[in-house]
């Protein structure tokens, strides 16, 4: 990404996903800076671990460089502002086997597969929400982190746990929903 091409890149764009390698810095500003003057929502989303970081950047809201404030920075100092702003409770450290994969001058940092699989699921889920205009939408300066290894929370589920009422209702919902989507009309 260059300065000469960031505006055609995002002509009749409605949403930028960032999908850069984390230590594209310059041309994840760039792009980012120009989102913002354009009024364009965007989203970046970091494997963290076995996590995921995701940040959403509305039109008008706080600007990608207003979070992070990486302007003037030396690079290794914008990367560690960068995973800051992903990760600002660094809930990954405490399941961190080995602290030396983590090297910003080798340019590597530790992920899993499934790590990169919940910033796709997030993102698509989060993308969805901004373009229909439905959920709970918190941009900037809040900060999604969803790292399921060190922070699952279960709750007794399935009909033989639940309290009787809410057994009933559950059951009677789903049964309410499951004839409205069964009840599909014959084909001649």
């Amino acid at each position: 990404m260059k300065p000469d091409n960031v505006a055609n890149f995002l002509n009749g764009v409605d949403i930028y996903v960032d999908g850069l390698d984390f230590f594209a810095v310059d041309a994840r500003r760039m792009l980012f800076a120009e989102c913002y003057a354009r009024g364009i929502p965007a989203v970046t989303a970091a494997p963290l671990g076995m996590g995921v970081g995701f940040l959403y950047f509305k039109p008008g809201g706080m600007s990608f460089e207003e979070y992070f404030r990486l302007e003037g920075q030396p690079k290794q100092e914008q990367l560690a502002r960068f995973i800051a702003g992903l990760a600002p409770k660094v809930l990954q450290r405490t399941y961190l086997a080995v602290p030396s994969a983590v090297n910003f001058i080798e340019q590597r940092g530790p992920s899993t597969g499934m790590a990169c699989n919940l910033c796709a699921g997030v993102t698509g889920v989060e993308v969805l929400k901004i373009l229909l205009q439905r959920g709970r939408l918190r941009a900037a300066p809040w900060v999604c982190s969803l790292m399921p290894i060190g922070r699952n929370w279960y709750l007794p589920g399935g009909p033989s746990v639940m309290p009787i009422r809410c057994k009933k209702i559950l059951l009677w919902l789903i049964r309410a929903q499951l004839k409205r989507g069964l009840a599909v009309p014959a084909k001649n």
